[in-house]
């Protein structure tokens, strides 16, 4: 049996994941006449929309798709997409709180921002920016492809990541007709990733108005 993957490997994968989608998710942008109620359903249903797509193509293989690292990573790469987008809904910029939040919808790990933040240094041994090339804004089949090769390293984790429902995967095993299924589940997935993603900065922003406390007059 495969050892664990340590925190920092996660945390590594995670920020550069981060670093890719964060320029398209920008030009990505919801019209910004939305209605704020509305804009969490704009990342879940609009861009979904497209990019489950891209996550079920590999659904072309059919059953032979789940004996390969392609669908969990192609399929993680479009959702980290998705938790990025509607993140910056909620203002989230520190590296520290994506990267945490990516890890606990991604991979349902629970890697707080304060254990996040001194594993984001690169460390000896970090998977290096030159094996992916340098960053670009290329579109979304380009970004996809390249973060989830960068999810590959993962992969082992990628199985608690959103899915869609049961009998949309059923028929994802079938070949060629399993492109349906398969993009019936990632959409399905894709919109669960942003629905979870939009509850944990709900319950943050509750928390931090419950536990905050009035300035002190004497500073």
């Amino acid at each position: 049996m495969a050892p664990p993957i340590s925190d920092a490997v996660v945390v590594d994968v995670l920020r550069r994941v981060d670093r890719l989608t964060a320029p398209l998710v920008r030009r990505l942008g919801r019209p910004p006449e939305l209605p704020q109620a509305e804009r969490d359903r704009w990342w879940a249903d609009r861009v979904t929309g497209v990019a489950a797509g891209v996550s079920a193509v590999p659904r072309l293989a059919g059953k032979l798709a789940d004996l390969l690292p392609l669908q969990n990573t192609v399929g993680s790469a479009v959702q980290a997409l998705v938790v990025g987008g509607v993140a910056s809904e909620y203002g989230v910029e520190d590296e520290a709180e994506r990267v945490a939040l990516l890890a606990q919808v991604l991979l349902d790990r629970e890697l707080p921002p304060e254990r996040v933040r001194p594993l984001l240094a690169r460390a000896p041994g970090a998977y290096a920016d030159e094996v992916l090339g340098d960053r670009d804004d290329r579109g979304v089949a380009r970004t996809v492809w390249r973060v989830a090769r960068l999810l590959g390293r993962i992969d082992d984790t990628l199985d608690a990541r959103p899915k869609g429902r049961l009998y949309h995967r059923a028929l994802s095993n079938l070949p060629v007709v399993g492109t349906i299924g398969g993009y019936a589940a990632e959409r399905e997935g894709l919109r669960r990733a942003a629905a979870e993603t939009a509850a944990l900065l709900a319950a943050d922003t509750r928390s931090a108005r419950a536990g905050g406390r009035p300035a002190d007059p004497a500073q």
